[in-house]
């Protein structure tokens, strides 16, 4: 499988300098930020993260819903590596999202947590439907805001950011609910590494 810019970013390029960035947080806040995040969510057993990193969502969520089977998709592979040594993983896939090949309707949650910003416009729809295909109840996706698609540097770097409405695309492609939505603010949230992030919940109808 030949990566393209983005992917070969993520995977190769960036994967051990971005592990090291992230590898410190406040574990009370980020639990408390996915309370916020739950408020109008039941039933959840089973969750699958997509871009998981080296696992702050799920150290997050294994304080939170500790009985909750947790399943990742990760494009690095030292972070692939990093994850499913140091968590307890029911399923998982070192690759791109969409590359992936879970069962439809098998989690109960499906998230996505500032992944959707590094994927070209171009990929975008392929990638959302793999969230929305793998979820039989929710799906989250929590990514910087912008109400018109723009594409800005990261790190100097061109062709690695990409803003926009996340929330309101994915409502008008797929179909789904609105649960809920809301806004992690960077000078509360930044220890848990939390970074101005916009945050929408869905439901499939």
């Amino acid at each position: 499988m030949e990566l393209n810019e983005q992917q070969k970013f993520w995977a190769c390029d960036y994967s051990e300098e971005y592990i090291r960035k992230n590898n410190e947080f406040d574990e009370a806040l980020g639990v408390q930020a996915w309370k916020v995040m739950f408020q109008k969510a039941s039933g959840i057993h089973s969750i699958l993260e997509c871009g998981c990193n080296i696992g702050r969502h799920i150290r997050f969520l294994n304080k939170l819903l500790p009985d909750a089977e947790k399943s990742i998709i990760e494009i690095s592979k030292p972070a692939f590596d990093f994850v499913t040594t140091h968590y307890d993983i029911k399923y998982s896939f070192n690759g791109p999202i969409v590359e992936s090949y879970f069962a439809s309707d098998s989690f109960d949650l499906t998230f996505v947590f500032g992944v959707l910003i590094h994927i070209h416009p171009d990929d975008l729809l392929a990638n959302m439907s793999k969230l929305y295909d793998y979820s039989k109840k929710y799906i989250l996706i929590a990514e910087y805001f912008n109400h018109t698609p723009v594409m800005i540097e990261y790190q100097g770097k061109p062709n690695k950011l990409f803003k926009r409405d996340f929330g309101k695309l994915f409502m008008e492609i797929f179909n789904v609910n609105i649960v809920d939505y809301g806004f992690l603010w960077e000078p509360v949230y930044a220890k848990a590494g939390f970074d101005d992030i916009n945050w929408w919940l869905f439901e499939k109808k």
